[in-house]
């Protein structure tokens, strides 16, 4: 036997011994101390998990949405994920039921992989951004849903409205109108698909588009921007405005869905509108041209059933000389309701959350997407209903474009710098992006009890003069408040490219918190303000023509401004100018623009002279 296996058996040995020892030590004074040290460890074990569960998991989780963006994206993940989980632990458990509807996106994922999602019963590091969505498009809810925000177009027709619908079905309806009015002034109208889906100055014109799967195109309709950055950036197409609208709605208890027309060639579904189901009626919203669907005779909002049986509807959409609208009553006899939810939000785990929520902390993290597909599915004119692909589409999109941009480092740039200015690290980024994120709370001014500054003032920070942005390459203390610096080995070439970019990082930075402080200038009812910020700050006829002429992207905020400039100058009287803001030619969301300029003046005609019906300015539609 070798010395190491001898000297492991005495070991043994002793060991063995020592401990026949002591239990012989332990048998002759007694037992009592032994149960009283199993005691105290028990007591002590059981005080841990008592303070454990004395701990307001949901109260830490709440408190970190609140703070999102100023924390470390991955600590903060976890630090929510362990609360959540530790919550879970606390609560009963039921057996998970999968919704059917789960089949109707399986063209997009397999029904394994959104099984596995709606059936795990720990949360997942998934489920952070649609509890962030929830979160975010509850706090914006609460505060656009109050008075007088609504379309003064609609005013009138909602009051007649509260004496056919039930107290609750009439609040649900001016809620709609205003969360739609909000999405439409907030989130700036973009094609589907960008004329050009590049930047065309260097150096992204050379730059190789990357491929996708499912048939999506780099910077395709819907997808390629999620409803959380839709609203954050401000910008998107009708889809993802669609979006916005659907999320606001959810958060206070209104159904809403997109309603698409079916291919009768290849089933392909083309999104039209949104339907908002109140009552015993679905009433129609279009995304697209930024308005309402006008009822009968033009007079408030129209039903799907007034659309099905009224050709006038859907014939006065469009403008003659101008613009046809693509449908016909023939064409929305039958749609498919969409509706605009992730597999985590008919997840077991989002209901039992959503039931635990109470009082501030409240939001819907849940959709009864079987409940829901019921009522809509038994109202005339809805031929099915499915959970639409697009917010499943923006993920798998989103993930693939990093993919692509981690083997391409031009595109990686683009990327990162298309919206550097809210979602960098860098500390004026920060800056910018917590302004944004008080602004959607509704916080635009300085909360004395937090002693914490609002959006207003945080945009204002933002707003470098131009000679302050021009001066950033000879003067080193602005360089080093900007980050920018030349490295040893530094070429000049690098250096100016370097500098170029910050500036119009400053540019886009300053353009985009003029704009956003103009908004908030109209949120407060200070209209005869936002029309000077609209006008002057960010309409100015020089700015304006020397982007225009030199080609630059960097404010996408142009339409956007003029379309909320012409509804400060409604909000004060100044009918005659608003109109004619609204006819501006080559506007992308001209052809709405221009319908909301010929209902407009109608409503003045017909407060005028009420019994001679209006031309609609000049711009008939039959």
């Amino acid at each position: 036997m070798n010395p190491v296996t001898q000297a492991k058996i005495h070991g043994v040995h002793s060991s063995l011994l020592l401990a026949t020892l002591l239990m012989t030590s332990f048998a002759v004074v007694g037992c009592d101390d032994g149960v009283d040290r199993v005691r105290a460890i028990e007591r002590e074990r059981q005080t841990r998990v008592q303070k454990d569960t004395e701990v307001d998991h949901l109260g830490e989780v709440h408190s970190l949405l609140s703070r999102l963006v100023e924390l470390n994206p991955q600590e903060s993940q976890r630090e929510i994920l362990y609360h959540l989980n530790r919550w879970k632990q606390a609560n009963n458990e039921v057996d998970a039921k999968v919704t059917p509807l789960i089949s109707t996106v399986n063209a997009v994922r397999t029904e394994d992989e959104l099984k596995a999602i709606t059936e795990q019963p720990l949360f997942a590091a998934s489920d952070i951004d649609h509890l962030r969505d929830c979160y975010l498009f509850r706090q914006i809810s609460e505060w656009v849903d109050r008075e007088p925000e609504e379309d003064p177009l609609l005013t009138a027709w909602l009051n007649e409205q509260e004496a056919k619908l039930s107290e609750e079905d009439a609040g649900k309806l001016r809620t709609a109108v205003r969360f739609f009015d909000w999405t439409v002034r907030n989130v700036g109208y973009q094609p589907l698909q960008p004329e050009s889906s590049l930047p065309p100055h260097p150096p992204f014109n050379g730059m190789e588009q990357p491929t996708f799967s499912l048939g999506m195109k780099f910077q395709g309709p819907g997808y390629r921007q999620t409803d959380y950055e839709t609203v954050w950036r401000g910008l998107g197409d009708s889809l993802q405005r669609a979006g916005v609208f659907t999320q606001l709605c959810r958060q206070a208890s209104i159904p809403a869905f997109v309603l698409a027309t079916q291919s009768d060639q290849n089933g392909q579904l083309k999104p039209w509108s949104v339907g908002i189901l109140i009552g015993e009626d679905i009433y129609l919203f279009e995304p697209e041209l930024g308005c309402f669907v006008p009822g009968p005779g033009q007079v408030g909002i129209a039903t799907l059933g007034e659309a099905r049986s009224d050709a006038s509807v859907m014939r006065r959409l469009n403008v003659v000389s101008f613009f046809d609208y693509p449908l016909s009553k023939a064409d929305i006899q039958q749609s498919i309701a969409l509706l605009n939810v992730t597999p985590e939000a008919v997840s077991l785990r989002m209901k039992m959350l959503q039931d635990g929520l109470t009082g501030d902390r409240r939001m819907q993290t849940f959709v009864d997407v079987d409940t829901l597909a019921g009522k809509i599915d038994a109202m005339p004119g809805i031929a099915g209903v499915r959970l639409w692909d697009v917010p499943i589409l923006a993920e798998i999109y989103a993930a693939e474009l990093e993919a692509a941009a981690i083997r391409d480092p031009l595109l990686n740039f683009w990327s990162r710098a298309a919206w550097s200015i809210l979602e960098d690290l860098s500390d004026n980024s920060k800056l910018l992006a917590l302004a944004r994120w008080r602004h959607l709370h509704g916080q635009f001014d300085k909360d004395e009890e937090e002693d914490a500054d609002g959006a207003r003032v945080l945009y204002l920070a933002q707003r470098a003069p131009e000679f302050e942005i021009e001066d950033l390459g000879i003067n080193v203390d602005l360089q080093k408040a900007y980050g920018v610096r030349r490295e040893l080995g530094m070429s000049e070439e690098q250096y100016n490219s370097q500098l170029k970019y910050a500036q119009d990082l400053m540019r886009m930075s300053k353009n985009a918190a003029t704009f956003w402080v103009s908004l908030i200038q109209y949120e407060d009812e200070r209209y005869e303000t936002a029309q000077t910020w609209f006008s002057k700050r960010v309409l100015d006829p020089e700015l304006v023509s020397r982007r225009e002429f030199t080609g630059d992207t960097l404010s996408p905020w142009t339409p956007s401004a003029r379309y909320n400039l012409g509804r400060s100058l409604e909000r004060s009287g100044k009918f005659d100018q608003a109109i004619e803001l609204y006819k501006t030619d080559g506007d992308p969301q001209e052809h709405g623009n221009r319908l909301r300029a010929r209902l407009l003046a109608k409503q003045l005609a017909a407060s005028d002279e009420p019994d001679t019906p209006p031309n609609a300015a000049g711009e008939e539609t039959e």
